[in-house]
């Protein structure tokens, strides 16, 4: 049976992000707050929705002085816990539509485990593998289970040394403070006060947040340079960061070395780290993070702590995982082998329960190769004269 897409309407905006973001298999990259921020960076912006209602965001650039262009369905479109050949034939329906406006080449990197078949259907459709636009290809995950006693078998599936860390960081008296929309009693998903998880009080979220969250970008620039990745403009970053966390879709937690005052001019103490997370899919990812490599001697174990804290938060808001997100990098996209660099991170995840994930990763569709050829030669023409919004 085939599926028709259409142009989004005001009833599918107004359920949008309950259908592709808490919904099953559902992306915060396929979010409202995601297409207002793709949008004011430059991106022309596409809202969709099949004919059952499931919304899908597109994401589009023209060719730089040339007809057509590419389109990219970030995270997209959404399994939506449905039959995985339906999952297909809504990509195969959208990817007909929009080369049928002009659209040159369609890429798409729904999350999808490998083993589901998906893969097999996509080069089927014509669709050939990708590099990826996310940094990782697959995932490390965590199972969850429900309430107080899957608080205590989280706690026993951590290995030992790591959670003598997280115990370790608990008694010198490290407090990790939650910027969180979703954070106060009336929005549920408070772990049980034990006295490591300090919420920002309601009344000055936005300001603390703002405060803590440059600092934050700051720490990322420098974890960068450490482990080889670059991380986006301060302005843009924080800007997204709060757009997302106003919409219930992100928090903010971070560490430092003394307790809170909630001066949101001045953040006070130290900053020891910090970690961002997603909410997306009945999950918890976990997204960009550093810690200040300096002070590590002097205060161990202050990720781990975070991490901590944030799988007690996804048990209490009743998710079933903690996506520790992935370890895999460009040129080497398998589990990391013993003495290369990204085995540390590997283990480290592995240590909070994580189990290696291996997804579809990113596909692209050309619909006319000519053309495609030429554009993408003009858009880096255009990048390499400084011209922006191009290829």
């Amino acid at each position: 049976m085939t599926i028709g897409v259409r142009e989004a309407t005001e009833a599918d905006l107004a359920t949008w992000d309950a259908r592709v973001v808490d919904g099953p298999g559902g992306s915060i990259w396929q979010s409202r707050a995601w297409a207002d921020h793709a949008g004011r960076a430059g991106w022309d912006v596409r809202q969709l929705a099949y004919d059952d209602g499931l919304p899908l965001l597109v994401l589009r650039r023209s060719w730089p002085l040339l007809p057509g262009g590419s389109a990219y369905l970030p995270r997209g479109p959404v399994a939506a816990g449905e039959p995985i050949g339906r999952t297909a034939e809504r990509l195969v329906a959208a990817c007909d539509l929009l080369t049928a406006d002009g659209i040159d080449v369609v890429a798409s990197d729904t999350e999808v485990p490998a083993d589901t078949g998906y893969p097999a259907l996509l080069a089927e459709a014509g669709f050939r593998p990708i590099d990826e636009i996310h940094p990782s290809r697959h995932r490390m995950a965590a199972p969850l289970g429900e309430g107080p006693p899957a608080e205590a078998a989280a706690w026993e599936s951590i290995a030992k040394k790591t959670r003598q860390r997280i115990g370790s960081a608990q008694r010198r008296g490290l407090v990790v403070r939650r910027f969180d929309a979703r954070s106060g009693a009336s929005a549920g998903g408070a772990p049980a006060d034990d006295g490591h998880l300090a919420p920002v009080p309601d009344a000055i979220r936005e300001t603390a947040a703002a405060s803590a969250l440059g600092p934050f970008h700051s720490l990322l620039e420098a974890t960068g340079a450490r482990r080889g990745f670059t991380i986006g403009s301060r302005e843009g970053s924080v800007a997204w960061w709060l757009a997302a966390m106003r919409a219930g879709h992100l928090f903010y937690l971070e560490v430092r070395d003394s307790p809170p005052t909630w001066d949101a001019a001045v953040p006070d103490g130290t900053l020891l780290g910090g970690a961002i997370f997603f909410r997306q899919g009945g999950r918890l990812t976990y997204g960009h993070s550093g810690d200040r490599a300096e002070l590590r001697a002097d205060h161990p174990g202050v990720v781990h702590l975070i991490l901590w804290e944030a799988m007690r938060i996804a048990i209490a808001e009743g998710r079933t995982e903690l996506d520790l997100g992935g370890v895999d990098v460009a040129g080497a996209r398998g589990i990391p082998a013993p003495g290369t660099p990204m085995r540390g991170l590997y283990e480290f995840k592995e240590a909070f329960g994580g189990r290696w994930v291996e997804l579809t990763g990113a596909h692209e569709i050309v619909a006319r190769p000519r053309r495609y050829a030429a554009g993408r030669a003009a858009g880096a023409a255009a990048r390499a004269l400084g011209m922006r919004g191009h290829g």
